[in-house]
C-alpha cells in the first residue's frame, strides 16, 4: 500500500509543471490572508508605486519644460517688441539728424535769443511728425552753442549740468548710443527712461549737438506686460531701465550677466528676492549701434503651479494604491472569516462531530462547498444508521446505494462535465507539448458548447453563429490541412452582434461546401462567406470547387423544395430552407447557383432582425 502511494506521489511530481512548482513555493506555504496581501503587494502596490513615481517625475519635467518654453516664448515676444520700438526710434533719429534746417539752426551764432527762437519755431512747426509717435515720451536736442537758449525741444548742455557726462560721451561717438537716463519731477521723484542718444552733425564744427529720444515707459508697459510674467530689462552698463516692479528702476541688475558676451543667453532657474523662478535671459543688439540691452523674462509662479499639479498626481497615485488596498483588506477579512468558518465545520465533521451549522451565508463556491459538506454529512449519517441493520438489509441497501450512485454519476454527465473533461484533456496535451491536439480539443469544446447551449433555442446573434462557423472550419482545417481555407466578409453597415439568426443554420451549408464542393480539390480549396444588407439580410456561402452541371443544379433546387431521399447532400439544405420559411415566412429562403469549374454558391435571405426588434 505504501509503495502504491509512493508511486502516485512520484507521478504527480513528474506531471507538475515548473510554473506550478514556483507558484506553490511562493504562495502555498502561507495562509490565504497572507497570500492575498502578497498578491496585492506584487500585483498592485509595487507596480502602481513605481509607475506613479515615474509619472510624477515625468509630469514634473514636462511641466517644467512647458513653463520654460512659455517663458522663452515670452522672451522672444519682448525681444521683438524692444527691437521694433528701438528701430522705430532710430528711424526717427535718422530723419531728425539728417535735417539740413536743424543742422543750420544748431550751427548758427545768433545775435540774440529772439532770432534763435524764430528759427527754432520754424523748424519745429515745419516738422510736426516729431510729436506723432506714441513711443516717444520726450524728444530733446542738447547743444553747447552758447547763442542757443532753452526753448521747447532745444536745451543748453553747457554749465556742467546733469547732462554733461552723457553729452560728452554721445558727442564723441559716431554711432547711436542707448542708455538709461534719470529725470526728477518737482517733488523729487525719480523716473528712468531708455533713451536714444545720437550726435547731430553740424556745419559749424566748433559746436556739438546731441539728440535725446526718451522712450515712454507707459507705452512700454502697455506693450510688454501681460500679468503672468515678470520682466527686467537692463542696459549694457548693468542698470535696470525697465521692470515690472517700478521700484527696481535705476538699480543694478542682481542677476549674473556676462556683459562682455555680445550674444549672452540664459535659460534656467533663478532665485529673485528669495523666490525661485523659471527665467530666460537674452541679448538684444541695438540696430546700428554698439549698445546692447539684456531682457529677462521670469515666471515666479511656475513652481507653485508645478508643485500643485504634482501634489494632485501624488494624491491620485495614493488613492490608486490605498483605495484598492482598503478594498483588499476588507474583502480579505470577509473571505478568510468564511474560509475559517468552513474549515472549522469541516474539522468538526472530520472528527465525527456531525452537528454542523445549518446555514452558510453567501452564493459562491464556498457556500457550494458547504452545501456539499452538508450532503456528505447527511450521507455519512445515513450510512452509519444503515450499519445497525441486519446484514441482509445492509446488503440490499448497499446494492440500492450502488445503483443510486451509478445513476447519480450518470446524471452528472452534463455539458459542464464534458467541458471540464475536454479542458482537462486539452491542458494535459498542452503540458505534454502537443499543441495541435490541445488546439483541436479547444476548438471541439467551443463547438460543443455552442451546439449544446443553442439546442432548443429560437434565436442567437449573427456574431455567435459566425464564431461557431469559424470554429467549425478551423476544425476541418485540422483534418484537411492546406487543402482548404476560408474567408469571411462583412459589408458595411452590418454589425454582426446587432442581428439575430436561427442557431445552427449555416453549419450544414458550410459542411456541404467542404465535403462535397471541395471534394476533388487537392489544394487551394476555399470557402467564402459574404454577409451584406439589402433591405433583408443576405448571406452567400460559396466554394471554388468543381461546380455542378445544369441538370445537377436543377435537381438540387427541386430537392430543396421537395425532399428527395436519393440526394443525401440535399437533406440538410431542405431542412434549412424549411426552417427559414417556417420561422420567417414564405418570402425568405435559399437559392443555389453553380457552374462546372466555377464552384457553387448558396444564398440565404432572412429578415434583418435586430436586438431592438426582439
Amino acid at each position: 500500500m505504501d509503495k502504491k502511494k509512493h508511486t502516485r506521489a512520484e507521478k504527480r511530481k513528474k506531471h507538475t509543471s515548473p510554473d506550478m512548482t514556483l507558484i506553490h513555493h511562493l504562495f502555498g506555504r502561507h495562509g490565504i490572508k497572507r497570500q492575498l496581501y502578497f498578491i496585492y503587494l506584487i500585483a498592485l502596490f509595487v507596480p502602481v508605486t513605481m509607475l506613479g513615481i515615474f509619472l510624477i517625475i515625468n509630469t514634473g519635467n514636462l511641466l517644467k519644460n512647458y513653463y520654460s518654453d512659455m517663458v522663452a516664448s515670452d522672451n522672444l515676444r519682448l525681444k521683438a517688441i524692444f527691437f521694433e520700438i528701438t528701430t522705430q526710434m532710430y528711424n526717427v533719429s535718422e530723419n531728425v539728424c539728417n535735417d539740413e534746417q536743424l543742422s543750420k539752426v544748431l550751427g548758427t551764432d545768433y545775435p540774440d535769443e529772439r532770432a534763435f527762437i524764430t528759427d527754432a519755431d520754424d523748424f519745429i512747426n515745419g516738422n510736426g511728425y516729431l510729436y506723432n509717435y506714441a513711443e516717444v515720451e520726450e524728444l530733446m536736442i542738447y547743444t553747447d552753442n552758447p547763442s542757443i537758449c532753452d526753448h521747447r525741444l532745444f536745451q543748453q548742455a553747457q554749465g556742467g549740468g546733469q547732462t554733461e557726462d552723457w553729452f560728452l560721451l554721445a558727442s564723441e561717438r559716431s554711432s547711436v548710443l542707448w542708455m538709461p537716463l534719470e529725470r526728477k519731477d518737482k517733488y523729487g521723484n525719480s523716473y528712468w527712461n531708455l533713451c536714444l542718444l545720437r550726435r547731430i552733425p553740424l556745419i559749424n564744427d566748433q559746436y556739438h549737438a546731441v539728440l535725446v529720444i526718451k522712450i515712454s515707459d507707459n507705452y512700454l508697459r502697455t506693450r510688454v506686460e501681460n500679468g503672468e510674467y515678470a520682466t527686467i530689462v537692463c542696459a549694457d552698463n548693468g542698470q535696470i531701465v525697465y521692470a515690472s516692479d517700478r521700484s527696481l528702476y535705476g538699480q543694478p541688475m542682481h542677476i549674473d550677466v556676462d556683459y562682455d558676451n555680445a550674444h549672452f543667453a540664459y535659460a534656467d532657474d533663478l532665485t529673485v528676492d528669495g523666490q525661485r523662478s523659471i527665467a530666460n535671459i537674452s541679448t538684444l543688439n541695438m540696430y546700428q549701434s554698439e549698445s546692447r540691452i539684456y531682457i529677462c523674462s521670469l515666471n515666479p509662479h511656475a513652481y507653485d503651479d508645478i508643485y500643485r499639479i504634482v501634489r494632485v498626481c501624488v494624491l491620485i497615485v495614493l488613492t490608486a494604491i490605498l483605495l484598492p488596498g482598503m478594498m483588499i483588506f476588507v474583502f480579505t477579512r470577509y473571505f478568510t472569516t468564511r474560509v475559517d468558518l468552513l474549515r472549522e465545520e469541516m474539522h468538526k465533521a472530520s472528527h465525527g462531530d456531525y452537528n454542523i451549522m445549518a446555514d452558510f451565508r453567501g452564493k459562491d463556491e464556498l457556500s457550494e462547498a458547504f452545501a456539499d459538506l452538508q450532503v456528505m454529512v447527511e450521507k455519512i449519517q445515513e450510512k452509519e444508521a444503515a450499519m445497525y441493520q441486519s446484514q441482509i438489509v445492509e446488503k440490499e441497501l448497499m446494492n440500492k446505494q450502488q445503483e443510486m450512485e451509478f445513476k447519480m454519476l450518470a446524471s452528472q454527465i452534463n455539458p459542464h462535465f464534458l467541458y471540464n473533461t475536454l479542458e482537462t484533456i486539452r491542458m494535459n496535451a498542452f503540458a505534454a507539448g502537443d499543441r495541435e491536439v490541445a488546439t483541436a480539443i479547444k476548438l471541439l469544446g467551443k463547438s460543443l458548447r455552442y451546439v449544446l447551449e443553442n439546442t432548443g433555442t429560437a434565436s442567437t446573434t449573427l456574431e455567435k453563429e459566425m464564431n461557431y462557423i469559424e470554429t467549425y472550419i478551423k476544425i476541418q482545417k485540422l483534418r484537411f490541412g492546406s487543402r482548404i481555407d476560408y474567408q469571411i466578409t462583412v459589408d458595411e453597415p452590418v454589425r454582426l452582434k446587432d442581428y439575430q439568426i436561427l442557431p445552427l443554420l449555416l453549419q450544414p451549408i458550410v459542411e456541404n461546401a467542404i465535403l462535397h464542393g471541395l471534394e476533388e480539390k487537392d489544394a487551394g480549396g476555399r470557402v467564402a462567406v459574404h454577409i451584406y444588407l439589402e433591405e433583408d439580410l443576405h448571406i452567400d456561402i460559396s466554394d471554388n470547387g468543381c461546380g455542378m452541371e445544369l441538370n445537377q443544379v436543377r435537381r438540387l433546387r427541386n430537392s430543396i423544395l421537395v425532399r428527395n431521399p436519393e440526394i443525401k447532400s440535399s437533406i440538410g439544405l431542405y431542412n434549412i430552407n424549411q426552417r427559414i420559411k417556417l420561422c420567417y415566412g414564405s418570402r425568405y429562403g435559399m437559392s443555389i447557383s453553380s457552374a462546372p469549374g466555377q464552384g457553387t454558391m448558396i444564398s440565404l435571405v432572412i429578415p434583418a432582425i435586430t436586438d431592438s426588434a426582439m
